[in-house]
Formats: C-alpha cells, sequence, structure tokens
C-alpha cells in the first residue's frame, strides 16, 4: 500500500501553527481538534518545524510550570520527518521506528500534502491483515472460484 492510498482515507486538512503561539494555545488547538500533532509555519509552504504532545511533555518537564507560556519556536521539533506520496507502508514504518516518531509529514514534490500517523499506519495495515485472513478462508473453502 502507498502512503497516497492512505491519504486518500483522510481528511485532507493539515493543521499548522505559529512559531509565536503558546504552549498552551497548541495545547486547546490539540483537544479542540483531537489531535496530538502540528506542524509549525509562518506561512503556506513553509515548514519550520512539528509540535507533538510528546514535546509538550518534555518542555514540561524540562522547564516546569513556565512552559505552557512558552513559545512554539522554542519547544517544537526542527527535524522533520518525511516521506513521498509514493512510498510504501513499510518505509514509513521504518522512518517512524528510525526517528522514534509518531507522524510522518507527506511530500508530493515540495509541497505537503498530508499527515501520516502511526494510527494510520496501524489501522491500514489490519485492515490488509483482514483482507487476506478472509481470501484465505475464501481460498480453502472455494468461494468465489468457478
Amino acid at each position: 500500500m502507498l502512503v497516497v492510498e492512505i491519504l486518500q482515507t483522510k481528511a485532507p486538512e493539515i493543521i499548522s501553527v505559529t512559531p509565536g503561539q503558546t504552549m498552551v494555545e497548541v495545547l486547546r488547538l490539540f483537544r479542540e481538534n483531537n489531535i496530538g500533532f502540528v506542524v509549525v509555519s509562518r506561512r503556506s509552504g513553509e515548514y519550520l518545524g512539528t509540535l507533538s504532545e510528546r514535546d509538550c511533555c518534555n518542555a514540561v518537564a524540562e522547564h516546569g510550570t513556565e512552559a505552557p507560556m512558552m513559545r512554539v519556536a522554542d519547544i517544537m521539533n526542527r527535524s522533520l520527518a518525511i516521506c513521498s506520496v509514493q512510498d510504501g507502508l513499510p518505509m514509513v514504518m521504518a522512518i517512524m521506528t528510525k526517528r522514534r516518531t509518531r507522524h510522518v509529514l507527506v511530500m508530493d514534490d515540495d509541497t505537503l500534502v498530508g499527515v501520516v500517523s502511526i494510527g494510520d499506519v496501524v489501522k491500514h495495515r489490519l485492515d490488509e491483515f483482514l483482507r487476506n485472513e478472509q481470501a484465505l478462508h475464501d481460498y480453502i473453502a472455494g468461494v468465489g472460484y468457478h
């Protein structure tokens, strides 16, 4: 399965924040949208970094009660985990494992077209497993063959 196929099953919206926003503003955005990850940019087409729930937890562990008012620019992850729309699911899984991240930005040339999460990967691998299992049951039962 290709990344582009995963994106076709998801909402196309990419939620982003600016480097000047505070962590507490981002956490409210996380809650309102039931998400745990955003892209950081100043304007469309510019990707400065990402911010995840884990990044926020690390900021609190390091800075204590000052963390909620810290700017995104001071706590964001500047090292982007990126894949292509034409990459396969095993490639995305390898990126997530190597980079120890739960989210990968999906690029089509120089354009950000989506984000694939570890939940997306698990869902699509499970669907693939269930389809294969059903095909084996059908084969053994002789269903669908003339």
